[in-house]
């Protein structure tokens, strides 16, 4: 197999670093860690969205570039490489715009597609429920059909950017009735309708990027439904496996290990056997991740639908990510534990923060145990049972 880029891969990515050297120092961002989570930058969203580097892969009429799966992981893993705030568009770009092109209507398409690819609108995702875990199918959040309209009443929680968003991409339950992975729908909600209420989830970092939003009767119209009624569930298998195959399952800590590496290498550090064992392998853990996301581009660029994979290249990466943290914090000792503002605090506090957030990484986005039970099921062809 060829593992190499083309020239004009080569070229484009040579592009995209160009920019950031420019950019990122220009609107002094931060080149911190988790930049698709909480490095939120409208502005800077814009800026991509003028180059033409969100929707990459969507249709020309939708504001798209129509390149290729490939093109857009060499833009994604350079954005995340150099911890560039791509919050603000993430969302729509990775799985919202995916799903409204297999899903919406002609309508929803021309409408929302090209202010995505624009970086004008900011999306939520409501998945997630308190009463519900890890299950995203038990969701109890009720969308009732009211005359030509909908009621949606209910909760969601761990929404990302719902204290930003101008839309919310809502999973809601159409027909109580029916079995549990039946009778679900998917919804585009506009974030300023009346009652919605969105309340911050604080994390242990004292970061706000969470938050839990309860619908209180919120009428929205018909128009609003995506795809088929009732069938949701099977829509959202597909949004799923956008969610878990990207780069950002991997290289979330990325910039915390690299300024990490360099500042031991400046120490002396490194003359430790120990230390220098601990960094190879997470630099050989770092390729093989690499490689497995590539893996799942390579798929779609075959027009194949990864299913497993992306399974496998989640739970992968995102193990890696909290080891990265746990060597990190390790290189520094007990100043490694200093947070963010306190004096003497190594690379700024990124360790701390860094060990504080890591256990999210198994969880969002799908937690350990399911990705292997999809791996089991899908990947290994065992029983379900």
């Amino acid at each position: 197999m060829d593992f190499s880029f083309t020239r004009e891969q080569d070229a484009f990515r040579q592009e995209v670093q160009e920019f950031l050297g420019r950019e990122l120092p220009a609107e002094n961002l931060r080149h911190y860690e988790d930049g698709w989570i909480t490095g939120f930058s409208r502005s800077f969203s814009r800026k991509l969205g003028a180059r033409g580097w969100i929707g990459l892969t969507w249709p020309t009429r939708y504001g798209g570039q129509a390149r290729g799966p490939i093109e857009r992981l060499v833009l994604t893993e350079a954005l995340l490489r150099a911890g560039a705030p791509v919050a603000a568009h993430w969302i729509g770009d990775r799985q919202v715009g995916p799903s409204l092109l297999a899903h919406g209507s002609e309508e929803h398409k021309a409408f929302f597609l090209p202010r995505i690819t624009r970086g004008e609108i900011v999306f939520c995702i409501g998945m997630s429920e308190p009463a519900a875990g890890s299950d995203a199918a038990a969701l109890q959040t009720l969308a009732i059909e009211d005359g030509d309209g909908w009621v949606i009443r209910g909760q969601k929680a761990w929404t990302s950017f719902a204290h930003q968003a101008d839309y919310c991409y809502l999973v809601a339950r159409s027909d109580p009735a029916a079995p549990k992975h039946k009778g679900i729908s998917e919804f585009v909600v506009d974030m300023r309708t009346p009652g919605i209420i969105v309340r911050p989830l604080i994390d242990m970092v004292g970061e706000h990027h969470f938050n839990e939003v309860f619908f209180d009767d919120v009428r929205i119209p018909a128009s609003g439904l995506i795809g088929q009624k009732h069938r949701g569930w099977y829509q959202i298998a597909s949004q799923l496996d956008f969610e878990r195959g990207g780069i950002e399952r991997v290289l979330s800590n990325y910039p915390l290990f690299r300024d990490a590496v360099e500042h031991a290498r400046r120490q002396g550090l490194t003359r430790d056997p120990r230390l220098r064992d601990r960094l190879a392998r997470l630099s050989v853990e770092l390729a093989v991740g690499r490689l497995l996301v590539y893996r799942v581009a390579w798929l779609l660029s075959a027009g194949k639908v990864p299913t497993w994979e992306t399974a496998l290249s989640k739970r992968f990466g995102t193990e890696l990510e909290q080891e990265i943290a746990e060597v990190v914090l390790s290189l520094f000792g007990i100043t490694g534990l200093l947070m963010p503002g306190a004096p003497g605090a190594p690379l700024d506090g990124r360790p701390a923060r860094a060990v504080l957030y890591a256990p999210a990484y198994t969880i969002q986005g799908g937690t350990g145990n399911i990705l292997r039970n999809i791996l089991a099921i899908r990947g290994l062809g065992l029983p379900a049972d």
